[in-house]
């Protein structure tokens, strides 16, 4: 039976993360909030554990889990080849909303889909968030909903559509907003902005100059 604690009250909220850190430490799934939509998490390292959140949200390994992080230096133990355009991208909008899509560390044992050593990182701007990814390591966190229906924008909402495949929900309150982070790939000699969302095309440019665009 799933559990859902209030992270507004300071002791649910310590409960609660407590609960979700030997959720994912155990290789079950947890619901937490981020800065952009609420995040489906599971340890990145443990490839059932994947396979569980994708089978949760009905999606299948062609659309492989981004990771979230919860400090700066985690972004050089998962990812290889950091580009000077992804370090300056990371500089001016970690944490936030954006997400880039960088060369995997060759030595990592994980299973995130069928990503063709490749690994889309972010570090979200949400205390709850980050409180967690620093006592858990790198999740990989997906949006908490069923593939084809809306993101949650509450605990309620992503309890409605994931019910008890989640092990702990952790409520952060209603998002601010729906808009999904900005995906940019930073694998090739310039900057290719895969989806514009929260961070805008002309902000990223403003940072990195011309940049690739996907149609």
């Amino acid at each position: 039976m799933s559990q859902s604690y209030d992270c507004a009250d300071p002791d649910a909220r310590a409960a609660g993360l407590a609960a979700a850190n030997a959720a994912i430490g155990a290789g079950r799934l947890v619901v937490l909030p981020t800065d952009t939509v609420y995040g489906l998490g599971a340890d990145a390292f443990t490839p059932s554990a994947v396979a569980a959140l994708l089978a949760a949200k009905g999606r299948g390994r062609d659309m492989p889990v981004p990771v979230l992080i919860g400090t700066m230096r985690t972004l050089d133990g998962i990812a290889s080849r950091i580009s000077d355009a992804a370090r300056e991208l990371t500089d001016a909008f970690w944490p936030g909303g954006l997400t880039i899509v960088c060369h995997e560390q060759p030595s990592l044992r994980w299973d995130l889909g069928d990503a063709a050593q490749t690994v889309a990182v972010r570090m979200p701007l949400h205390p709850v968030a980050l409180d967690l990814l620093k006592n858990t390591g790198p999740m990989a966190v997906s949006s908490a909903n069923r593939t084809g229906r809306p993101p949650a924008r509450s605990v309620t909402e992503a309890r409605n559509q994931l019910g008890d495949d989640v092990e702990v929900y952790l409520d952060g309150g209603v998002t601010e907003d729906s808009v999904p982070s900005t995906i940019v790939d930073v694998t090739g000699s310039r900057p290719r902005v895969l989806r514009v969302g929260h961070i805008s095309l002309e902000d990223i440019r403003s940072v990195v100059g011309d940049v690739d665009v996907a149609t």
